[in-house]
């Protein structure tokens, strides 16, 4: 596996154990969802990724999860039965590709995280390979244990990360199964603080970079300008001399006009972009509500398509009439700060 080490990442707990354990954040969302639904049977999901070596450091990254079906309970002690191994790696093929299974988790109300032989045993039996993962959680009070498979048994792990980055396999199947997994828009989702980080940062780097490129550019043409008044002064006995700097002053005019246009129109074009929306017909409105919005056909999901110049308010207003939905769009989607969007983004609808 040829990958680097993530660098938009938290950690949690000590990582001084090996393997070093990566959970993308939707992932942890998708497991932390799971624990919402109070309830006596214990439940599950099969963990999705990839394992390897990166700079001598043995690495499990874990980018996909998807439901067990099905986990069988006698006596307190749980089994898993042979079909919903076949049933998880067919949804890990039909959503993560050539992704494989690397672990698995595991919610059991009756009892505190731990592993014991019906554990054990299942783990080696589909997941016998060195460095597969298994986690338990306690949905009452959050705490879980991870664990990882050496020297064919499971070990506990006491630290790992969360690291950020675009996930739309890990997005769609939380769309597509929601409905199937009982999770209404209604519940909370995990704070997603750090989501897209890096482009953020990138674009306001970017930005100020720019500010600074035209400040420079003002400066320079401003000096230019004294120069050539200087120099034409001296040469006001020449006309031809003299008609060269007035056509040298008229185009350098032109050029910092341009830029100021330029700016002024890149400035205002979110706004230009929202009022034009708003003031358009009522079926000009419903063509583009059409195009943007997706699903709500044969009982599907509904989810919304960010257009360049969105924000929630204005979503909220051009699907429903005004921006009241504009902070149940963000609980739904788990985001806490309304500038957090970014263009093709989906957004579940309420």
């Amino acid at each position: 596996m040829e990958k680097q080490f993530p660098k938009n990442v938290r950690q949690i707990g000590n990582v001084c154990d090996s393997p070093k354990i990566y959970v993308e954040d939707y992932v942890d969302t998708f497991l932390n969802q799971l624990c919402d639904k109070m309830e006596e049977e214990p439940k599950g999901a099969f963990l999705i990724g990839e394992k390897g070596r990166i700079e001598e450091q043995d690495c499990v990254y874990i980018s996909g999860a998807v439901r067990i079906s099905e986990i069988v309970k006698n006596q307190n002690q749980i089994s898993l039965m042979e079909n919903a191994v076949e049933a998880g790696m067919k949804d890990c093929k039909e959503y993560f590709g050539n992704q494989s299974l690397v672990g698995w988790f595991l919610i059991d109300p009756s009892r505190k995280p731990g592993t014991d032989e019906a554990i054990e045993k299942i783990h080696k039996t589909y997941f016998g390979e060195e460095n597969t993962i298994f986690i338990m959680k306690d949905p009452k009070d959050r705490e879980e244990k991870f664990f990882a498979y050496k020297y064919e048994e499971l070990m506990e792990i006491n630290g790992h990360y969360i690291y950020y980055e675009k996930n739309p396999e890990m997005q769609n199947y939380m769309i597509t199964s929601r409905k199937e997994n009982q999770i209404s828009p209604s519940e909370s989702i995990a704070d997603r603080a750090a989501k897209d980080f890096r482009s953020i940062v990138k674009a306001k780097l970017e930005k100020a970079d720019q500010k600074q490129n035209n400040r420079f550019l003002y400066a320079a043409s401003t000096f230019l300008l004294i120069v050539i008044l200087i120099i034409g002064v001296t040469m006001v006995n020449n006309y031809d001399k003299i008609k060269a700097v007035q056509t040298s002053l008229d185009q350098i005019s032109r050029t910092v006009e341009k830029k100021e246009n330029k700016e002024e129109t890149q400035a205002s074009e979110g706004q230009a972009a929202t009022e034009v929306e708003e003031g358009s017909s009522e079926e000009n409105g419903t063509e583009q509500e059409n195009n943007q919005t997706e699903g709500a056909k044969d009982g599907q999901e509904q989810y919304y398509v960010v257009q360049r110049g969105d924000t929630l308010a204005t979503i909220s207003r051009k699907l429903y009439g005004d921006a009241s939905y504009a902070d149940a769009i963000a609980r739904m989607n788990g985001i806490t700060n309304g500038n957090f969007i970014y263009i093709g983004q989906k957004l579940l609808l309420p």
